[in-house]
């Protein structure tokens, strides 16, 4: 039977917010079975610093993923930690955090997955949970689309295309099936990208503050790749987005079993499926390796209903 999974010690770095440009240190700690991944402020000194990693806390999805609780404490970009944290197959764990976001690190998810690697990942006494996908959920917003449908699989398959009027870009699509070890090999190096042109706009409305081409791909006005060392590889555009789509799809609140189809994807889109879904109880169910349960807003993981 598949069991729940934390990491077996602490582990810590630290680096700056792409938009914020601030700094932020990161202590990632064990937790026990049915926590599921919890942001916790250290640096505000208020009672309710605790976040947990799930769609109803999305309280922004601009250039970034942020999450909030109830007290309107936040953390921002989240995503590419998230997409570690499901690609390694862990369910539970304690992230302290001593500022407003997620470092960027190098722009992927690279650097959190030789992390939590090097913290060791440790099997727990309580089965995991799925989310088995048992209707097919859809969001359409103008040229985006993006679904959830039933598969027979244990895993997530995931399928996304990508199109802009760009030469560097063009048309881009990818279909992976998110087995073990798939995450690390094929997404996680990916970074994510932006234009050179909407550097200065993104600062004037407080963002990018801290972007720069060490953590992400710039494209300038000649259409050309303005970091020296250039792409890691030619779809990496698509690539980031399926990156960004396994840490939307992982505040579910379990890892899904089901199909992620996108054209044109993006975190807003991404938050609106999963809540989509969410609120649709005969569109999926939670399943172990033991059995199926039926369908509940209680979304902690591992807590047997």
């Amino acid at each position: 039977m598949e069991m729940q999974q934390t990491i077996e010690r602490p582990a810590m770095c630290a680096g700056i917010g792409v938009h914020s440009g601030e700094k932020a240190r990161l202590v990632l700690k064990p937790a026990p079975a049915g926590t599921g991944v919890v942001f916790r402020r250290t640096d505000l000194g208020v009672a309710n610093a605790e976040i947990l990693a799930h769609a109803d806390n999305v309280s922004d999805t601009q250039l970034g993923t942020t999450i909030t609780n109830d007290a309107g404490v936040s953390v921002a970009v989240v995503e590419h930690l998230m997409a570690a944290v499901c690609g390694l197959g862990i369910d539970n764990m304690i992230i302290e955090i001593d500022g407003p976001e997620v470092p960027i690190m190098d722009g992927s998810s690279a650097v959190y997955c030789e992390l939590l690697l090097q913290a060791g990942l440790k099997a727990q006494g309580a089965p995991r949970r799925r989310i088995r996908i048992l209707e097919t959920i859809e969001i359409v917003d103008g040229p985006k689309r993006a679904t959830l449908s039933p598969s027979d699989d244990t895993h997530l398959t995931l399928r996304a295309r990508i199109e802009y009027d760009n030469s560097v870009i063009g048309v881009q699509q990818m279909a992976l099936r998110l087995a073990p070890g798939m995450f690390a090999r094929n997404l996680a190096f990916a970074r994510t990208y932006g234009f050179a042109r909407d550097v200065e706009m993104l600062r004037t409305m407080g963002l990018a503050r801290g972007g720069s081409l060490d953590n992400a791909v710039v494209i300038d006005d000649d259409e050309a790749i303005m970091n020296p060392e250039g792409l890691r590889t030619e779809d990496e555009f698509v690539r980031h987005k399926m990156l960004d789509a396994v840490g939307d799809l992982m505040l579910a609140g379990a890892p899904i079993a089901g199909a992620y189809d996108a054209v044109q994807p993006g975190h807003a889109l991404n938050n609106k499926l999963v809540r989509k879904l969410l609120e649709t109880p005969s569109a999926w169910c939670w399943e172990t390796d033991a059995g199926t349960l039926a369908a509940t807003r209680d979304v902690r993981a591992g807590v047997a209903l």
